[in-house]
């Protein structure tokens, strides 16, 4: 989603690098950086783990292939080059592999970009495992990975990382890195916006492209010791493909205008270099089947949704926003109609039908991995900058999609707490939030249907940056601070059930699971300063711990948390 005009966003993913960002040194999209590593050796671009069940995981490397002669170009991603290889793994329980328990070899070749994704099964539950691969007289950098804790009749520690939006001009990607040097993570949940499809003159519109933004991102060295280290668990948004797309087009259109052909080159790109591994295709759905579903014993379930490929277009309404949706103003008449259409929908029907179903059955929390805000947010006019209409919803959200938002509340506030309590973890709005999920009249003294934690992005633009395009050049950083401040109390008045809202500070969230509760400790980078005024082009930056929120069991409300998450209760095999 793009919000509003661009001088007035208040949410802003994918930002458009001005020549004043550059003028501070943010880097741009390369495709020398990102075929870089494909002359670094065979696996140049690392390895990474994914999708972990009780007994099985996905690994993945990249092997390029070395040129057979003298002269000859390097294979490098999206280039078509290079011959076949025969890549064999390994598993093993320990890093210097004297014990071996899975093993094999596979081949990979240009048509697949050179990637080899492996699903080794047959894997103890709850286990730290050591993988490698070897061809052509070379071996990878040894991965770490572990199944999940998934034993009946045994609850296990469970606690992760949530992250979104890594726009790679925007800034380094150190968060990354700080999730990289934790050795407490059972495993990295990415939400979305794990690539940007690129702006204006320098946009992926085809296999090649998208390639190459996913090799870009592989060649950053804070996300391959991220991805080396943990396995991951990851869904697409838009920006994979293009902005605020929907189910047959996008908020930034091909030139080519075949978007059913942008996007199949952009779910195979996806799903050449990511550490996924599809689902049964046999369960109702429309198109492929992204949607699945982790178990975690009886603690918890992980609903990972995916939430663009049958959406319906969005809302617009010009001048406030353009085709791909954004800000509308409540109280419209034909607006107010288009969003509360039971025929418009975010999900396919099949989808949202799989998670009312889940969430009927008994864990102590039910976990949803979704991509845009689930909670009902009212924006007030004036602070996003429409100030002759008094009530704005952001209609890429969830608030675009009435009906099947309200009838998911509703499912949710109907479920007796013995089928446990649903939170939802979300990514895409570029800052951190805390909410109850209002159900019912949405005022003082509404109730909860479940919670909410959004997560702040890796390095996209937010509430901060955005209100710093709008004000002049050289605005003190005390002033921006001030202006970012106001926006997000408005925004909190507006909406009782924000229990916390910080629109400044970028990083990731910390998700710890025990029956008691579920916390998210957020993790942001410094406030920037008049030393630092822009914290994300700081190589030495780390995200910290900032602020601990939670919900206790069976109240389906967020509270303060009385301290940062402790040591776990207990570690994998």
């Amino acid at each position: 989603m793009e919000l509003g005009q661009p001088d007035r966003r208040l949410v802003l993913k994918g930002a458009a690098l001005t020549a004043a960002v550059v003028g501070v040194g943010m880097r741009l999209f390369d495709g020398t950086a990102a075929a870089a590593p494909a002359a670094d050796g065979v696996f140049g671009y690392g390895v990474a783990s994914g999708d972990p069940t009780s007994d099985a995981v996905v690994i993945w490397t990249r092997a390029t292939p070395p040129p057979t002669r003298r002269g000859e170009p390097v294979a490098a991603p999206g280039s078509g080059l290079g011959h076949p290889l025969r890549v064999r793994w390994e598993v093993a329980r320990d890093p210097a592999f004297r014990h071996v328990v899975r093993a094999g070899t596979v081949w990979t070749s240009a048509e697949s970009d050179h990637t080899v994704k492996v699903d080794v099964r047959g894997l103890r539950p709850y286990t730290r495992y050591h993988y490698r691969f070897h061809t052509a007289g070379q071996t990878s950098d040894v991965g770490l990975t572990r199944t999940a804790p998934d034993e009946a009749e045994r609850t296990h520690a469970l606690r992760f990382a949530l992250l979104s939006c890594s726009n790679y001009p925007a800034g380094l990607f150190t968060p990354y890195r700080a999730v990289g040097e934790r050795d407490d993570l059972d495993f990295v949940l990415h939400v979305g916006d794990y690539i940007y499809e690129g702006d204006g003159d320098d946009e992926a519109f085809d296999l090649t492209g998208y390639r190459l933004r996913h090799a870009l991102h592989k060649a950053d060295p804070h996300l391959r010791l991220a991805h080396r280290r943990h396995p991951w668990i990851t869904i697409f948004d838009d920006h994979e493909v293009a902005d605020n797309t929907w189910s047959t087009g996008a908020g930034n259109t091909d030139p080519a205008g075949d978007f059913a052909r942008r996007r199949q080159a952009a779910y195979q790109a996806y799903l050449e270099w990511m550490p996924f591994r599809l689902p049964d295709q046999a369960a109702p759905h429309r198109g492929t089947r992204f949607f699945r579903r982790f178990r975690f014993g009886d603690l918890a379930d992980l609903s990972v949704l995916e939430t663009r490929q049958n959406r319906s277009a969005q809302v617009f309404l010009p001048p406030y926003s353009t085709p791909g949706g954004g800000f509308v103003p409540v109280g419209t008449p034909e607006v107010d109609a288009a969003l509360a259409d039971p025929s418009r929908h975010m999900v396919e029907p099949e989808q949202l039908a799989w998670l009312k179903e889940t969430t009927t059955q008994p864990r102590r929390w039910h976990l949803v991995g979704n991509q845009t805000v689930f909670t009902p947010i009212r924006f007030p006019g004036a602070v996003v900058g429409f100030p002759d209409r008094p009530v704005i919803v952001n209609s890429d959200q969830w608030d675009g999609y009435g009906a099947d938002q309200s009838a998911l509340i509703a499912h949710l506030a109907a479920q007796p707490t013995s089928a446990g309590d649903a939170v939802f973890l979300t990514g895409d709005i570029h800052s951190s939030w805390a909410n109850d999920i209002p159900a019912g009249p949405r005022a003082p003294g509404y109730a909860s249907a479940g919670v909410e934690f959004v997560c702040p992005s890796v390095t996209s633009d937010g509430f901060y940056e955005l209100i710093k395009g709008t004000l002049p050049t050289g605005t003190p950083v005390a002033t921006l601070l001030g202006a970012t401040a106001g926006a997000v109390g408005g925004i909190s008045a507006a909406n009782p059930w924000i229990r916390y809202l910080n629109g400044v500070s970028h990083g990731f969230t910390l998700v710890d699971v025990t029956r008691e509760r579920v916390q998210a400790d957020f993790h942001h980078t410094p406030v920037p300063s008049e030393a630092v005024p822009d914290p994300r082009t700081d190589p030495t930056t780390r995200p910290v711990f900032s602020s601990g929120w939670q919900t206790l069991a069976g109240t389906r409300t967020v509270v303060p948390a009385p301290g940062p998450i402790g040591p776990r209760s207990d570690e994998p095999h």
